[in-house]
């Protein structure tokens, strides 16, 4: 999907790690949410209350899930699913595109 219709945008940032990595929430009619973001090459690390599921729209990143030792590629097309009440790391290449959906 390329685009969301009859959504509300929060329209303040969210602006983590000193700008590199800066998302908008979108909201649904039917309550759920999701964030539309772009993460600079460098490395995050991020806690997670809900689960959720992050889209990689473009770009290009190694991820490391909890309960891992080993970090996994990630390109544009791919996505992933981070549990609640964790922490992931990624380290991004290059300048990567993302939407999260929150998971309830």
């Amino acid at each position: 999907m390329s685009e969301f219709a009859n959504v509300t945008v929060v329209r303040e940032a969210n602006i983590y790690f000193d700008g590199g990595v800066v998302s908008h929430t979108v909201l649904f009619a039917d309550g759920s949410k999701k964030t539309l973001g772009v993460m600079q090459p460098g490395e995050y690390q991020f806690s997670t209350g809900k689960a959720e599921i992050m889209e990689i729209l473009s770009g290009e990143l190694e991820l490391l899930l909890p309960g891992s030792s080993e970090w996994q590629s990630v390109k544009g097309g791919e996505a992933f699913d981070v549990p609640a009440n964790s922490s992931f790391t990624m380290r991004v290449k290059v300048v990567s595109d993302y939407c999260c959906s929150f998971v309830d």
